[in-house]
């Protein structure tokens, strides 16, 4: 495989692990900037105990892109084992476990980072969307009135029409690699992934937002899949034309070139008559993934990005 097109894939979880193991079957020039807000689970409880970045999304995407051979594979595998125990270990991942190590050490969150994915053999590299930890703040609407929550796995749960949302610190300082990376790329995809804790704030951190909107590059947005399960994700209730306005109200001055949504999901036509009015494109395609449809398929999205190259951005 050539090295292809300078690309660089945003978001945070399992979204963005999707994206960064399709875009390696189009291009080895990959740079993943990744949303460091997590509270929970693993990443949560070495937060609470450690003055570092969440790992957890961090992880996820050095384990998508370790290299395709016995020893890539067996060291994802590794990265991604979570220990099963009575005891405090319960429920760590051995991949977050060992960048705390590192960072503790007083090494570089970005040599850290870096020193992992040499082990890992990884195809491009992982970089944190900001040099410190940050927590989400977001302001619903909902049954029991105005509601206030703060962390990203509240956030992502909470049920309401989202009112606002912010990142604490509100300034915080983006990674100079990372606005390199975004100054540099040739493609931009955010999405998809959880819109309000995964996507949204990579537009919070100002310089970041900054660098996307001023970068030359081709930006792509992945929106979410639609599922008929309301209570399956934070997304319940909004249609893609309203995905698309709640990220432009961070960012208005951002255009897409191309806007993809799967081919199951309600709304197209609504979104197409939007778009028409942009300039974006609309590409429909069957994405979601046949063993679990909540989540997309990344060998049909890795098609998708071919197909994207070849008869849509082209040059």
């Amino acid at each position: 495989m050539s090295s292809g097109k300078k690309v660089v894939a945003l978001g945070g979880g399992h979204g963005l692990a999707a994206t960064l193991t399709a875009l390696r079957s189009f291009t080895s020039n990959i740079t993943a900037i990744v949303t460091v807000a997590d509270n929970g689970g693993s990443s949560g409880r070495l937060r609470q105990e450690f003055p570092i970045l969440p790992p957890g999304d961090l992880r996820m995407a050095l384990a998508a892109l370790c290299s395709d051979d016995e020893w890539g594979r067996s060291w994802a595998e590794i990265m991604q084992y979570r220990f099963t125990s009575e005891g405090e270990l319960n429920g760590h991942a051995v991949g977050n476990l060992l960048l705390a190590a590192l960072w503790d050490r007083d090494e570089d969150t970005v040599a850290g980072l870096d020193r992992v994915g040499a082990l890992l053999k990884v195809i491009g590299r992982v970089l944190p969307m900001a040099a410190q930890p940050l927590d989400i703040e977001a302001t619903f609407e909902n049954a029991i009135g105005t509601q206030i929550v703060r962390g990203q796995a509240e956030v992502a749960t909470t049920k309401g029409r989202l009112k606002s949302l912010r990142i604490i610190p509100e300034n915080p300082t983006a990674r100079p690699e990372a606005l390199d990376a975004i100054a540099e790329a040739e493609w931009i995809t955010m999405g998809p992934g959880s819109w309000f804790s995964s996507v949204i704030p990579h537009l919070l951190v100002p310089a970041q937002r900054q660098a996307i909107i001023s970068s030359k590059a081709k930006k792509i947005l992945l929106l979410n899949l639609d599922t008929a399960d309301k209570s399956a994700g934070e997304y319940a209730g909004y249609s893609p034309l309203e995905h698309l306005r709640i990220l432009s109200t961070y960012a208005p001055d951002l255009r897409f070139d191309c806007i993809v949504i799967d081919s199951s999901d309600a709304g197209q036509s609504e979104l197409r008559e939007y778009l028409s009015t942009t300039g974006s494109e609309l590409v429909v395609a069957d994405l979601r993934s046949e063993d679990d449809h909540l989540h997309h398929d990344a060998q049909k999205l890795g098609r998708l990005f071919a197909h994207i190259g070849a008869e849509i951005l082209v040059g």
